[in-house]
C-alpha cells in the first residue's frame, strides 16, 4: 500500500463513505466534485492509499482573483498597482473522520502548495489562498506561513514567493 495524491477519477475513486463531519465538505466530495472538475471550475485532487479506492482526503485548486488593499500594506506595496492580483485558491481540504491525526492534513496541504507553485510557472499567482471553515482551520493554515487579510480573519493567503523559498 502506498499513499497517493491524484486528480479525481470518478471511476476510480470511492467517495461514497467520506465523512470528515462537515457536511458541505462531505457532500461536495460525494456529490459535486466531478462535475465541478469536467465544468473546469474546481480541481479536485484525491488522497488514497493505494490499491485501496476509498478518499482518505481531498482538497480543491481553482483560479481566483484578490483585491490588493485586502493585502498587508507592507506586502502590497511590493506588488504592481492593480486592483485586482491573481491568486490560485485552495478550497475544500478535508481528511476523513477514520483517518485524522496520521499528517495527512499536513501530506494535502504539502501537494497543494508544490501543485499551485508549478501551476504559477504557466499561469502568474501572486499568491494562494485559503477561506478557513472555522477556528481550528485557521491555527492550521497559519502553521504553514499563511497570513489572516486585513479585512477578514477567516480568509488567509500566502505568497507564492514564500512557497518558492520553502520548497
Amino acid at each position: 500500500m502506498s499513499l497517493s495524491i491524484d486528480l479525481l477519477d470518478s471511476k476510480k475513486h470511492d467517495r461514497s463513505s467520506f465523512n470528515c463531519g462537515i457536511t458541505s465538505l462531505d457532500e461536495y466530495i460525494q456529490t459535486r466534485a466531478s462535475q465541478e472538475l469536467r465544468k473546469r471550475v474546481s480541481t479536485p485532487f484525491i488522497l488514497t492509499d493505494s490499491p485501496c479506492r476509498q478518499v482518505l482526503g481531498y482538497y480543491c485548486l481553482s483560479s481566483y482573483s484578490v483585491e490588493t488593499i485586502e493585502i498587508d500594506d507592507n506586502i502590497a506595496k511590493k506588488l504592481p498597482r492593480y486592483p485586482l492580483l491573481p491568486a490560485i485558491l485552495l478550497g475544500r481540504l478535508a481528511v476523513d473522520n477514520e483517518h485524522r491525526r496520521k499528517g495527512y492534513g499536513d501530506l494535502l496541504v504539502s501537494d497543494a502548495l508544490k501543485r499551485a507553485l508549478s501551476a504559477s510557472i504557466q499561469v502568474s499567482s501572486v499568491a494562494v489562498i485559503v477561506d478557513a471553515i472555522s477556528q481550528d482551520a485557521v491555527s492550521f493554515y497559519l502553521k504553514y506561513g499563511f497570513t489572516e487579510f486585513q479585512t477578514d480573519p477567516m480568509k488567509l493567503y500566502i505568497l507564492l514567493d514564500e512557497i518558492e523559498k520553502s520548497i
